[in-house]
């Protein structure tokens, strides 16, 4: 299973959000989807869901979007968790209906639970140590030394 691409592309217009410059102009989701290289329908979906966490605000009639936080109170895991929709414990799935009369389809489910659980919950921890300050930094940084 893959994440879907949704929390990148969140992530791409948060750090843009984290990285613009009032004397830039206004960031449209025409803007952002230039940048990512998409449909800005896609972006104004993200958008909606971004600001339904609380994580942007959207100003449609004079045009803009804006953090509704610092960066700093913003973790990858808050972006993912607004993207991804996905029950503790739900990541991974596992195959439905195995063969009950073999003995691994009627173990494997068990077998994997925890294991899985347990990834999944690492994936969190790790995603809620990541700020979309240190996000943005790094991309600062690197376009200040040529880098990508």
């Amino acid at each position: 299973m893959q994440i879907s691409s949704r929390f990148s592309v969140a992530v791409h217009v948060l750090a843009l959000l984290a990285t613009h410059r009032p004397t830039d102009g206004l960031l449209t989701s025409e803007r952002m989807a230039g940048s990512v290289n998409t449909n800005p329908v896609v972006i104004r979906r993200i958008l909606g869901q971004l600001k339904k966490a609380g994580l942007v605000e959207v100003r449609p009639a004079s045009g803009g979007t804006f953090l509704s936080r610092q960066p700093a109170a913003i973790s990858l895991l808050d972006v993912y968790r607004a993207t991804e929709v996905v029950e503790a414990g739900q990541l991974f799935s596992i195959h439905e209906q195995p063969n009950p009369a073999c003995p691994v389809g009627r173990n494997i489910q068990a077998a994997l639970n925890d294991t899985l659980q347990r990834a999944q919950a690492a994936l969190e921890q790790q995603l809620a140590t990541v700020t979309l300050q240190q996000v943005a930094l790094d991309i600062v940084a690197r376009t200040a030394v040529g880098v990508g």
